[in-house]
């Protein structure tokens, strides 16, 4: 009995296609969980494709991923001085975001990273003058830029990348490969027609492994079912049941990432209100679970435990039976699912 993500293959595998297809050059990214796939599988998909190079989080990452991809790795996190050495192939490319990372990075393959509208981390237009000296020692593999997913300003996100390729341009650095995260495939192309000399390479994850939300579902098995009374106590807290109903034990608890939930930036006043009505039913222990069963997300009867978590189902609702299966609605990034069935 276990929380299983199930994966429609082909229909996983003809997104890929149309994304690579939609951006030529593409370089996948698997960071993190792999995007709830697994590094070791989304090696394998992204050797599929043909990817000559393969995109990681971290150098741990890149240690860990480096005997199921034998393409370039791109470590994503910019080095720093004094970080924990970690043993990797040269066959790694290292991402750096300042002067002196460069410096400390002699005889290395490395990604210059520029300061974009994120203002997260990057080289500055102010640092390009010493660039020139900086770089002698390294071997450059490009720049790169990453931009932010929503522009609420109404700014272009090519005209940003063209200010960059322009300063860069001005200060005679080589300009032969940009790697470039967050942009539509139209966006790359005017890009690629407007400076025909550079390689813009595309740095995707989430629309690559994603994007097709009909191609994935998770679902927990049913492991218990116990018929309880209003009033009736149950749980490690011992609370009473509101209603007749069923105590529905399913598979997939906080070591799954059920119940954890990444904070959301919020737009408009609905999906505020919804916020704060779902804040106000947390107070007084009214928590929805991610589980679907007779057609509604039911609610958790008492916070999900380590690997299963308890639901309640009242009694007008039909009873679950022990095998049976529960959608499970699920953030990617932060579930571990016990097996992965392709289908």
């Amino acid at each position: 009995m276990a929380l299983t993500l199930y994966v429609d293959t082909a229909r996983w595998r003809a997104h890929h296609k149309h994304v690579q297809d939609q951006f030529p050059g593409l370089v996948p990214v698997c960071k993190g969980n792999g995007y709830g796939f697994g590094h070791e599988r989304l090696a394998e998909e992204a050797t599929r494709l043909g990817s000559d190079i393969l995109a990681v989080g971290t150098t741990y990452e890149a240690a860990r991923i480096k005997d199921f991809f034998g393409g370039d790795l791109l470590v994503l996190t910019p080095y720093r001085r004094g970080e924990e050495p970690v043993p990797l192939p040269d066959r790694v490319i290292r991402s750096v975001s300042s002067i002196d990372g460069v410096y400390g990075l002699v005889g290395a393959r490395v990604v210059i990273e520029v300061m974009s509208s994120m203002k997260r981390h990057g080289i500055s237009e102010q640092d390009l003058a010493q660039l020139h000296a900086a770089i002698e020692n390294v071997r450059l593999e490009g720049f790169a830029i990453h931009l932010p997913l929503d522009r609420t300003d109404g700014s272009d996100a090519v005209e940003e990348v063209i200010g960059w390729m322009d300063r860069l341009r001005a200060a005679r650095l080589p300009l032969h490969t940009m790697f470039v995260s967050h942009l539509k495939a139209d966006e790359l192309a005017r890009l690629q027609q407007q400076f025909p000399q550079t390689r813009f390479r595309a740095r995707i994850g989430t629309r690559l492994w994603l994007g097709d939300h009909e191609a994935t579902e998770y679902r927990g098995a049913v492991l218990d079912v116990t018929r309880v009374a209003k009033g009736e106590r149950f749980g490690y807290r011992q609370q009473k049941a509101a209603s007749d109903g069923f105590l529905v034990v399913v598979a997939g608890g906080t070591s799954h990432g059920v119940g954890l939930e990444a904070p959301k930036a919020l737009h408009g006043v609905m999906p505020r209100a919804k916020g704060v009505a779902r804040a106000g039913l947390a107070t007084v222990n009214r928590n929805l679970s991610p589980f679907v069963w007779g057609g509604k997300q039911r609610w958790f009867a008492e916070p999900p435990h380590m690997q299963v978590s308890i639901l309640f189902v009242p009694s007008d609702a039909p009873e679950p039976k022990v095998g049976e299966e529960l959608v499970a609605h699920l953030r990617h990034t932060t579930t571990q699912f016990d097996r992965i069935m392709d289908r």
